[in-house]
């Protein structure tokens, strides 16, 4: 129930701030009532209602909601921006939580013939509020920066089993692949020569093997290393659908050479080649769109003219390859997957590395 969200901000987080400002509220209301402990009936003056409900009350109100709305503009509306740089929006925040306690605060007093201090004790509702922002939003620094680094510890052991599982999964493929290789050439030899279209889809099946055996063993890889191997899956998935395959490649010469993570492309292409293009009698086209955005970060598209996805929110959960490059991008990159519809008909799946 603590970790549920509204807009954007734990319940429990919120129930803690609200709960601190009721234990100043009423250490403030405690302290004022040790000074009239000489004066008639000091227990009635403690539990009246209104007592509780008074200027004292009203001011650490006027606190709180002030509280709340630099915390949503400097931990969410600008929680992209450095450190450094929101830090520095305090410059400005300070002063509004101040004027809020102090100025603001007499205003609707005087609306509501309310007390409050005058003359030289009004610093107090300077030095008080001002001792207030500066230790909860310290906490509030400190509590941000505690989450961060717990979430970079759970990244880096999920990072850490996901490299021990290639790591074994290297060994487990590097076994016998000169035995696999062999018995491609073996195959190939014994075919003959008339069939010069089936040795060659022998060749590039033995290529996408040799290259997955890379994938395991290498973190990067060149971009042209990446698409000639999705070119060749794709040259034997057309052999098998003939002219119901469509293939386009959009990519930029000066990108070729520009290092990515092995194994991107070419499930997010499967996706689109078996349950895009496949169950459609006429067939489809898939394009493969790679172009440099601002910052020097790689645009991937890979648009399809199948069948489409309709409920895009739990097509993570029913695919493999489209849920793996998901959690590989969230581990590796801070991003993720964006499915669109293609138009007239298809998907489009974008991400940027």
């Amino acid at each position: 129930m603590w970790n549920n969200r509204i807009y954007g901000i734990k319940l429990g987080e919120i129930v803690a701030v609200i709960a601190g400002y009721l234990l100043l509220s009423g250490v403030y209301r405690l302290t004022l009532w040790t000074s009239y402990l000489d004066q008639p009936n000091p227990l009635q003056l403690l539990f009246s209602v209104w007592e509780w409900f008074d200027s004292a009350g009203l001011q650490y109100t006027m606190m709180l909601i002030a509280t709340l709305v630099i915390w949503m503009l400097i931990f969410r509306v600008f929680k992209e921006w450095k450190l450094q740089y929101r830090l520095l929006l305090h410059l400005v925040t300070l002063p509004f939580f101040i004027l809020m306690a102090w100025k603001g605060y007499y205003w609707v007093c005087d609306q509501f013939g309310m007390l409050h201090l005058q003359g030289d004790p009004e610093k107090w509702d300077i030095y008080i509020p001002t001792l207030i922002y500066l230790i909860q939003f310290s906490m509030f620094h400190a509590y941000e920066s505690y989450i961060s680094n717990q979430r970079k510890i759970r990244y880096e052991i999920e990072l850490k089993n996901v490299a021990l599982k290639s790591e074994l999964s290297a060994i487990k493929a590097q076994l016998n692949p000169h035995f696999l290789y062999n018995v491609f050439n073996t195959i190939n030899a014994s075919i003959p020569k008339e069939m010069e279209g089936t040795r060659e889809m022998i060749a590039d099946l033995s290529d996408l093997f040799r290259y997955q055996l890379r994938a395991s063993r290498e973190d990067m890889v060149p971009l042209k290393d990446e698409l000639d191997f999705v070119r060749k899956y794709l040259d034997l998935e057309q052999k098998r659908f003939e002219d119901r395959l469509q293939v386009r490649m959009d990519v930029d010469k000066e990108l070729l050479n520009r290092e990515i993570p092995p194994m991107l492309l070419q499930p997010l292409v499967e996706n689109s080649v078996k349950h895009g293009i496949s169950p459609l009698t006429e067939g489809g086209s898939v394009t493969i769109t790679i172009k440099e955005e601002e910052r020097g970060k790689l645009l991937f598209e890979i648009k399809d003219t199948g069948i489409g996805v309709k409920d895009k929110a739990t097509v993570m959960d029913t695919g493999i390859g489209l849920s793996n490059t998901q959690k590989r991008l969230e581990k590796m990159y801070n991003s993720g997957l964006f499915l669109s519809d293609n138009q007239p008909r298809g998907l489009v799946v974008q991400f940027s590395i």
